[in-house]
């Protein structure tokens, strides 16, 4: 690998206890290219039947994620629960890659406050999330969803800026696109209810509903 990877279909996840391994797993049911990295033999060993591509290596130093591939990546996410000191400089060195997409685990306030401060874009709290969901939220452009059964999903998207300066009178998202907007926050405002006559404002967080595919199908568009 020679050049960084833009497409969206590229994952490194770094640390491969009980929360990396299930992240690793949903990644790879979404059709992710994911690249499983831990320092423990015996982990690396377990998973490499399970997963495309398991590496052992020091994930702290900077020179090593080099020699492994990781600064070809857009996307990486730092799984360690055990160590705050090694996923903190696993952090600082994917930083200094200038990964354009860090997601780090956090095990308390404190070390989330650590890993933004030295660079990460993303924090995660396993014991609130689950591997499935924070695998939804990696591979798309949505800021936040909630799934509900029969996949059914309520999410919160940014505008996309092919609709920008359209009501949705005009843009009709439940016929073209499959999903209903429910509610808008434009900049500097509160969250208010959409109608046919509200126009979508730049930059503005949307409230979508409707089956998972296609709410991420929305928040996709250009």
């Amino acid at each position: 690998m020679s050049a960084r990877r833009t497409d969206d279909n590229s994952v490194v996840v770094i640390g491969l206890g009980r929360f990396g391994s299930r992240l690793a797993g949903s990644l790879l049911q979404l059709d992710q290219d994911v690249l499983a990295i831990d320092h423990e033999q015996d982990r690396v060993q377990r998973w490499a039947s399970r997963l495309d591509r398991v590496v052992q290596a020091d994930t702290t130093e900077e020179n090593v994620l080099r020699q492994v591939g990781v600064a070809d990546f857009r996307r990486v996410v730092v799984a360690i629960g055990k160590s705050v000191e090694a996923s903190v400089l696993t952090v600082l060195a994917l930083t200094e890659l200038g990964i354009s997409q860090i997601w780090a685990r956090a095990t308390s306030e404190k070390h989330a406050k650590i890993l933004t401060s030295v660079g990460a874009h993303h924090v995660i709290f396993p014991e609130a999330e689950t591997g499935e969901r924070v695998a939804h939220l990696i591979v798309s452009r949505m800021l936040d969803f909630i799934e509900f059964d029969d996949d059914f999903a309520i999410a919160k998207v940014r505008v996309p800026a092919s609709l920008v300066g359209r009501p949705l009178r005009e843009v009709t998202p439940t016929d073209r696109y499959g999903v209903r907007v429910i509610g808008a926050k434009p900049p500097g405002e509160p969250f208010h209810y959409t109608g046919p006559d509200t126009v979508l404002q730049p930059d503005s967080v949307l409230i979508v509903e409707g089956a998972i595919a296609r709410v991420q199908q929305f928040a996709g568009l250009g």
